[in-house]
């Protein structure tokens, strides 16, 4: 972690990066992330740490046609989930976003799976016009849609501060969430928590 405080504290050329947090991917919904729900408070602090300076937040989302091919029914892994349009799809209520969220859709169509924000999305066009270089990531899950957005991230050549406790994982395999983190931070993430990030 870093021993620098001020390192952590948001500045212009920092984008707040919000993953796939759904209702479907939070306790209740159709594919719930153990303990999902405890990442709000932090995310709603950071949100407002980020509001306060006009940095720009962006939130990805699963937005599935109802036939997508990562459904179960359709031979995919997981059962049917943030159907486009529907309460599972939906930011929950407690969520804090600003109006002005840049919202990035990605697996739209049938036929093509993302576990990445930056898979077939324009995210790494929309983190650049406002000039982002650093991203302070967190979401769900950890071992899969994070895990995949921060993998791309830094192959993009962006500097990714990664939430420890803004993040959480699905754990199909016991230990899956810890392997990706310890991945990540291998691959250059900075491990940081919210608690580092000033208000």
């Amino acid at each position: 972690m870093p021993s620098d405080a001020s390192s952590t504290t948001p500045r212009a050329g920092d984008a707040l990066l919000l993953v796939d947090v759904q209702n479907d991917f939070l306790p209740g919904g159709s594919l719930a992330v153990p303990h999902g729900d405890e990442i709000i408070p932090p995310l709603n602090r950071l949100i407002l740490s980020f509001s306060r300076r006009s940095l720009p937040i962006f939130a990805t989302r699963d937005w599935h046609p109802a036939e997508h091919c990562s459904f179960r029914e359709q031979g995919g892994p997981w059962p049917p989930h943030c159907i486009a349009g529907t309460q599972g799809a939906a930011f929950p209520a407690n969520l804090a976003l600003p109006h002005d969220t840049a919202i990035v859709s990605k697996a739209t169509t049938t036929d093509e799976d993302a576990y990445s924000g930056f898979g077939g999305t324009e995210l790494h066009y929309q983190l650049r016009a406002p000039g982002a270089q650093r991203l302070f990531v967190a979401g769900l899950a950890t071992d899969y849609c994070v895990l995949n957005t921060v993998r791309d991230a830094l192959a993009k050549g962006y500097e990714v501060l990664l939430l420890a406790d803004a993040i959480r994982a699905v754990d199909v395999r016991p230990g899956d969430g810890e392997r990706a983190i310890k991945e990540m931070q291998e691959l250059g993430a900075t491990l940081i928590s919210s608690t580092q990030v000033a208000d």
